[in-house]
């Protein structure tokens, strides 16, 4: 078998929260794959990144009164060592807000627009003039226009698929202020997608990609493709458009490039990479992306034409993967299944999750189900019950009757041939992602090992002193037979792998080790290698992801205490007027009997600025002043009503006085 150079990315953690279990199949579903050719021999080069723009990032950021850049470097270490504790070895780990990334993006840039590949054009953009800013498609939500489901994003529907842009959507609000958003014009810059269909369909068919992803690939292609908006404006976290002051690139432009640029990092440090002969055309190397099937439009349409376009190399193929539902339901704050990456580690081994996740992998993009009972039944049946229990039935009488030296011939040679042949099916199903079908394979050899040594029973053997020869014989046979199935399975329970290693004091496995059997040997005393599911600490991990149901039920109920908390008091309009540059906005200045406060109101469509001076109104008197690109705003005016013209502002009696309290 010759050797494959493979680099490989995962999908890039968006360096803005914790990691979660759903994130978890990502990079575990990666992980064993890269293990796996690595296992074989292959050069394998696996490689990942902190996608670090963006608008969320950035406000966050502002929210914590820090900057971008610390903000990311703090949340993708955490990442980094949850990812690494369950067993997640990246060659690299990078940032996509690094100096490769910067050079590489323009570099692609610069070749698209000499080819005739980007334009700009004014469009109409969406905008909160509470925020003061441009928003993203995804910082806007409403209903889908084509089959009615709310609460969806402004550039695809999670619930049918299509794909839009936020205008489209019924019923639009900022996720931000909460207020209706207005469009604004604004000069973006275009990739010409919509010149690379044959290009991208060639493509398709030399990458052999899942039915599941060329099924949607053609529904776009019907649907016609449209040249892709790349740009954002300012204020935005991410890299400035060469020859521009206030444009920047957009995220899912230098995304992806993550890939590149931390492999083109990682070439820098390590002699045997060559940059060029992955991102080239023409060489024989294989590149491949593991996604979220979320993520399927921008890495099998975008990805592809834009690497096209500028020279580079494709990608051999994309493999997509489902989401993760919990108990057969999304998962919920409120019924403690909304469990991070932390939380768990802190209560259950990783190889657990390891294991359960890729008997339920394959190659598509159906959703896979934590079932928590299920859970605990199969990995304390499988990896406990039949796996662990090879070796736990064995090792003991090698190191009590023969100081740990394995036999010098199996007992069963047969038996051994039959586990050794099925390397080629079980490395089949790995290369082609079907991890469930691996392991069913496994624990069926599991399962035969058990009824070998059940069958010869070395307990009852050993209480004749006759039968030494066959009993050493027996456990050799058994201890090898589980050293063949924990190489076959070192892909997925690395940690338990390392542990069985020790066991017969070896260091690095290669997959060809599997058909050879360890004979002769001096192994080391037998440690427990893992102990069984507690379900009373599945239990405990799930109690502490569950929040309070005050804070998180459907209703957003609040207690009488925290009601208390606001301060309402009545508030005379002292003065009104137009703000320049808001279409919705008025600046009011208020009189709360301790002096001047003012507010900013998206009430213009509703009270002319006159009309307004001399009245009392009711206004939260405590609420933290909020910086906007208007000025300060320092509390609010209560009012009612769907919006537009039919906003109804709280009055009170003219004969209250300024500051008296509202109760």
């Amino acid at each position: 078998m010759s050797q494959r150079k493979i680099l490989m990315s995962s999908a890039l953690p968006y360096a803005n929260g914790s990691l979660h279990l759903g994130h978890m199949v990502e990079y575990l579903y990666s992980d064993i794959w890269s293990r796996f050719q690595k296992l074989r021999g292959h050069q394998c080069t696996f490689v990942c990144a902190a996608d670090a723009h963006g608008t969320p990032i950035m406000i966050r950021a502002r929210e914590e009164g820090i900057s971008p850049e610390a903000l990311v470097e703090r949340i993708s270490a955490e990442q980094l060592a949850d990812l690494e504790a369950f067993g997640v070895a990246f060659d690299n780990f990078h940032s996509t807000h690094s100096e490769e990334n910067r050079l590489l993006i323009e570099r692609q840039y610069h070749a698209l627009r000499e080819a005739g590949h980007i334009y700009t054009k004014t469009i109409e953009q969406a905008y909160d003039e509470a925020e003061s800013m441009f928003l993203p498609d995804r910082f806007v939500r409403g209903t889908c226009p084509t089959c009615k489901s709310e609460d969806q994003y402004g550039d695809a529907c999670e619930v049918c698929g299509t794909t839009y842009t936020p205008n489209d959507l019924i019923d639009p609000v900022s996720v931000l202020s909460g207020s209706k958003p207005v469009w604004k014009d604004s000069e973006h810059y275009f990739f010409r997608l919509s010149a690379f269909e044959e290009q991208l369909r060639a493509w398709m068919a030399d990458a052999e990609l899942h039915q599941n992803i060329t099924s949607k690939l053609e529904e776009w292609f019907e649907a016609g493709l449209q040249d892709w908006d790349i740009s954002r404006d300012a204020p935005y976290f991410g890299f400035l458009i060469p020859g521009t002051e206030d444009k920047y690139f957009y995220v899912w432009l230098d995304a992806p490039m993550g890939y590149v640029a931390s492999f083109m990092n990682l070439c820098q440090r390590r002699d045997d990479l060559e940059f060029d002969e992955y991102w080239d055309p023409g060489h024989d190397t294989e590149v491949y992306h593991f996604i979220g099937k979320d993520i399927v439009y921008f890495h099998t349409l975008f990805w592809p034409a834009v690497l096209q376009g500028a020279g580079f190399r494709l990608p051999n193929s994309v493999f997509a993967h489902g989401f993760l539902t919990v108990n057969g339901k999304k998962m919920s704050k409120s019924r403690g299944t909304f469990i991070s990456a932390r939380t768990y580690l802190d209560n259950l081994n990783p190889n657990f999750l390891r294991y359960y996740y890729a008997a339920k992998l394959g190659p598509g993009m159906d959703d896979i189900d934590l079932n928590l009972d299920d859970f605990i039944a199969r990995v304390n049946s499988d990896l406990v019950g039949k796996l662990v229990n090879i070796a736990s039935r064995c090792a003991g009488f090698i190191s009590k009757q023969f100081h740990g030296a394995l036999a010098a011939e199996l007992d069963d040679p047969p038996l051994f041939d039959e586990f050794a042949a099925a390397s080629a099916t079980v490395a089949a199903h790995y290369e082609a992602r079907e991890y469930s079908k691996a392991m069913r394979a496994v624990m069926a050899l599991a399962d035969k090992a058990n009824r070998y040594i059940e069958d010869k029973k070395p307990w009852v053997l050993a209480k004749d002193p006759g039968n030494s020869d066959q009993v050493q014989n027996v456990c050799t046979q058994g201890l090898n037979l589980f050293r063949t199935l924990m190489i076959y399975l070192e892909p997925v329970v690395p940690l338990l792998a390392a542990g069985a290693r020790e066991l017969f004091d070896e260091g690095k496995w290669s997959w060809s080790d599997a058909g050879h059997p360890l004979l002769g040997a001096t192994i080391n005393k037998y440690e427990p290698l893992i102990t069984r599911v507690d379900a009373k600490q599945v239990q405990h991990m799930v109690k502490q992801s569950r929040e309070p149901v005050e804070s998180v039920n459907e209703a957003h109920e609040i207690t009488i205490d925290e009601f208390m908390k606001v301060d309402l008091r009545v508030a005379k309009i002292t003065a009104a007027e137009p703000v320049e540059g808001a279409d919705k906005l008025l600046r009011i200045t208020l009189d709360l009997g301790d002096g001047q406060r003012t507010v900013f109101a998206g009430i213009k469509a509703a009270y002319d600025s006159d009309t307004l001076i001399g009245r009392h109104v009711v206004a939260v008197a405590n609420l933290k002043p909020r910086k906007m690109r208007f000025g300060t705003s320092e509390g609010m005016i209560l009012a009612a009503g769907p919006g537009e013209q039919n906003i109804f502002l709280l009055s009170v009696d003219d004969g209250a006085e300024p500051g008296m309290r509202v109760k």
